[in-house]
């Protein structure tokens, strides 16, 4: 089983093209999505199809909640950049229509399951404590253990962050998949666009965290790249592939 992990489409349809594209040269078999599927990007209903093209598990994130509940009628805008906030949010859930709306809202906030080696995988958007509290990566570990509650699994695979990590903490494995549709532009000139993907073996959590916090990076956001993550089983070990996927202008 090798598993293709993903997080925080937010309706960027071509970010999730390309990633599906460098997944299918790589080869998985099953499409985990931490949740932030459909907003507030300019493809939302291509997002959904997509996803429900490649058959992904999805769990149910901040934005997806948004869409699917919230009464816009009982919430006033403090300044324009809400206001166009939530006339999008309005607009998405046109373009998606009701069906898909009670869907979203019918997501469940965790999926667990089975490894081959015996243990246990969660998906989630935020964290097993609280699916709607992200673990980021500049956390203590004391931060990190208030957020897996009682029963996290012996992996935890989570979004919300924006931003991909790997690390140890408890006994646990947390992995955090970054994001498709609104990763920060933090790589380098010198490897942007050159590197499409960065390898973190069983023993070596971090790496790729490393590199997109990297001297001479640029901090905002933007669509230059989109974060992915494979997992597998390998002789009896949890090996962990981070890809980084250029994006460009068309993305």
């Amino acid at each position: 089983m090798r598993l293709l992990c993903v997080s925080d489409i937010h309706g960027h349809a071509d970010a999730l093209a390309a990633v599906l594209a460098t997944a299918e040269r790589r080869g998985y078999t099953q499409l985990l999505v931490a949740g932030d599927l459909c907003f507030p990007g300019p493809k939302p209903l291509e997002t959904w199809r997509r996803l429900t093209q490649a058959k992904a598990v999805c769990v149910q994130g901040v934005s997806d909640r948004a869409l699917a509940t919230l009464d816009l009628d009982k919430v006033r805008a403090r300044s324009e950049h809400e206001r166009a906030r939530l006339d999008r949010l309005s607009q998405t859930r046109t373009e998606l229509g009701e069906l898909i709306l009670a869907r979203l809202a019918r997501l469940a906030p965790t999926y667990r399951l089975p490894l081959e080696d015996g243990g246990e995988l969660v998906l989630v958007h935020g964290s097993p404590a609280d699916p709607l509290e992200p673990i980021s990566h500049d956390m203590t570990d004391e931060e990190v253990l208030s957020l897996l509650g009682d029963d996290p699994a012996d992996v935890v695979i989570c979004g919300g962050s924006h931003v991909p990590f790997d690390r140890m903490v408890g006994g646990v494995r947390i992995i955090n998949v970054g994001s498709v549709g609104e990763a920060p532009c933090s790589l380098r000139s010198d490897v942007r666009g050159a590197v499409d993907h960065v390898r973190v073996g069983a023993r070596a959590p971090g790496e790729l965290g490393e590199l997109v916090r990297s001297s001479g990076s640029v901090t905002a956001y933007g669509a230059m790249h989109a974060d992915a993550t494979f997992i597998e089983i390998r002789a009896g070990e949890l090996w962990v592939e981070q890809v980084v996927v250029p994006l460009g202008r068309a993305a």
